[in-house]
């Protein structure tokens, strides 16, 4: 296989992905590189200026980015969502980057909290994930779901029951869709980040004592940034993993090895 052979495996030029919390942090950063490796990109968010960003940021790329504005708790619109995203050609593939957090004892969660986190870690994320596997099963169109976890998938963290628990159930999601569609094309996959610098995680940025501690159990030294996600997610998506699904990237800077 040549050089062009091998990139082609990669490009993403055939590619109609829809990402969910493209408006800010990894979701954004994830939406800004699959437009720049050829992916027409439908962005899903609630700021409609946060969308009016990612669509800045992804000016003059070799894919395109639509915005779409939307709330990923009421399942009415996602099917909605689904529509509308098809108009513009058969959406090929999904990446579940939204997120959300509450961050406090167990003992101080309320039913709210619980509901809040779980209805976008794992609600939102399936609902949407069958909702365009229906269309793509009628209509016989090969896809990818790509799923984002999280450390918490795998071990216990302090202060986040709630969040611990919605994605470490994304990790079942992931392995019981892809059981289940594998058969007509369709193969779903996740990605667990290490300790990325977002939103959801400034609280503990802001912690500088805490913050050194939890450098020296990344054997990289280095908390990840966006970008660092666009490998994993543009594998995924793309022809060079078509023999995988049901499988898990950590993208962690070696903290799971440790």
């Amino acid at each position: 296989m040549d050089e062009s052979q091998t990139a082609d495996r990669f490009s993403l030029k055939a590619c109609r992905v829809l990402v969910t919390g493209a408006s800010r942090g990894l979701g954004q950063g994830i939406a800004a590189a699959l437009t720049e490796a050829g992916a027409d990109v439908v962005g899903v968010a609630r700021s409609e200026s946060g969308l009016e960003e990612t669509m800045s940021l992804t000016a003059g790329l070799a894919g395109t980015f639509e915005a779409r504005s939307a709330d990923l708790t009421d399942e009415a619109s996602l099917d909605r969502l689904v529509e509308q995203a098809w108009d513009g050609g058969p959406v090929t593939g999904v990446v579940h980057a939204a997120g959300i957090q509450a961050r406090r004892p167990a003992v101080d969660i309320t039913r709210d909290d619980w509901r809040r986190v779980a209805a976008i870690h794992t609600e939102a994320p399936f609902f949407l994930s069958t909702s365009i596997a229906r269309r793509q099963l009628a209509e016989r169109v090969e896809g990818s779901h790509v799923f984002i976890g999280s450390l918490t998938s795998w071990i216990g963290l302090p202060n986040i029951a709630p969040y611990a628990a919605s994605k470490s159930g994304v990790l079942g999601l992931t392995r019981t869709l892809a059981i289940e569609w594998a058969e007509q094309g369709i193969r779903v996959n996740a990605i667990c980040p290490g300790y990325f610098h977002t939103a959801l995680t400034a609280e503990l940025f802001e912690d500088r004592a805490r913050r050194d501690r939890l450098l020296t159990r990344i054997p990289m030294q280095r908390f990840g940034v966006a970008d660092d996600l666009a490998g994993a997610v543009i594998y995924f998506l793309s022809a060079a993993s078509s023999y995988v699904t049901g499988q898990v990237i950590n993208v962690d800077g070696g903290w799971l090895a440790g």
